[in-house]
């Protein structure tokens, strides 16, 4: 890639994890399953009005909507409202990118290459570690809810896959449609009336302006901007140039959360990190192409020997 495009690359992996600490801020006043209802609904209302449908089968938009929007903040939020910290989060979320390997052989009848089964043994063994080490001082439920997230998220993987729609950027906006609903609705069953309509009555306070300020990041860069980029670079290079990228995520979360928040990793869970990193860059990567060697060429006849000039006669 020039070096324009691998700068936007980067921005995009720091705009990504700087958004676990918008996450962070705005959990801090609003319960995690209103949240992600408001969340989706300040990218929906308009995308209704303004960007039209995308071309692609229903089941595929609703799967992309219900797995990457639903199930992934669902469980994303509920295990960092529960103590997850915010920078291990932007490490296990890289879950996902394992869990669509496997879901992708076993749903999808894919090919499952010696060097993917590699780095998802690896990945898989790396958060064994994380989870060791932050369970060793902490209940293990959070890590588990953030784990559910990172396979929510490979389920829309696999949705948005087979969607194979012309303008990704329209399927990501359109995704957004799908999970303000059921969201409102289990959180109306379970935060309860009071818990969203106090969470409502003191927004407009000082105290719940790093909330919103948070909450305006995660729609306006961590998901327009960051997305619209990530969108536009996958559209001109191969995924295998654009896609390590993503694994500066992890390395930017966890930084700033300890910058930011104090958040200092153990020694096991920087361990497991390395290898669930490495397992996803290992298994990321393309097949080399066997080469083959090209036949021979036929060897040129010598040229015929020149006839004998004729005896001079006498």
């Amino acid at each position: 890639m020039p070096a324009r495009h691998s700068a936007l690359a980067v921005l995009v992996a720091v705009l990504w994890g700087l958004n676990f600490l918008a996450i962070h801020a705005s959990l801090t006043h609003f319960p995690p399953l209103f949240l992600v209802a408001l969340r989706f609904a300040l990218i929906a209302i308009p995308t209704l009005v303004l960007v039209p449908r995308p071309r692609v089968p229903v089941r595929w938009l609703l799967g992309y909507g219900l797995g990457f929007g639903t199930l992934q903040f669902l469980f994303l939020y509920l295990g960092m409202h529960a103590g997850f910290p915010t920078g291990l989060a932007s490490l296990v979320l890289q879950a996902s990118a394992p869990f669509t390997v496997v879901l992708g052989a076993v749903l999808l009848r894919e090919r499952l290459r010696a060097r993917a089964m590699a780095g998802v043994v690896v990945a898989t063994a790396g958060l064994v570690v994380v989870g060791l080490g932050y369970g060793a001082a902490a209940p293990l439920g959070p890590f588990l809810l953030v784990l559910l997230g990172a396979l929510g998220w490979a389920l829309g993987n696999l949705a948005s896959r087979q969607a194979r729609a012309e303008r990704p950027l329209h399927l990501v906006l359109w995704m957004s449609v799908v999970p303000p609903l059921p969201m409102l609705a289990l959180s109306l069953a379970i935060e309860g009336p009071s818990t969203i309509g106090d969470a409502l009555a003191t927004s407009l306070t000082a105290a719940a302006v790093p909330a919103w300020l948070g909450l305006a990041y995660t729609v306006l860069l961590g998901t327009l901007v960051g997305s619209g980029i990530w969108v536009w670079l996958m559209a001109r290079h191969p995924a295998s140039a654009v896609a390590p990228f993503s694994m500066l995520v992890p390395v930017v979360g966890i930084a700033t959360a300890w910058a930011a928040l104090g958040e200092r990793p153990g020694t096991l869970e920087l361990a497991g990190g390395a290898l669930v990193i490495g397992g996803v860059l290992w298994a990321s990567r393309p097949a080399r192409a066997r080469i083959v060697p090209a036949d021979p060429a036929p060897a040129a006849e010598p040229p015929p020997a020149p006839e004998p000039a004729p005896a001079l006669r006498r």
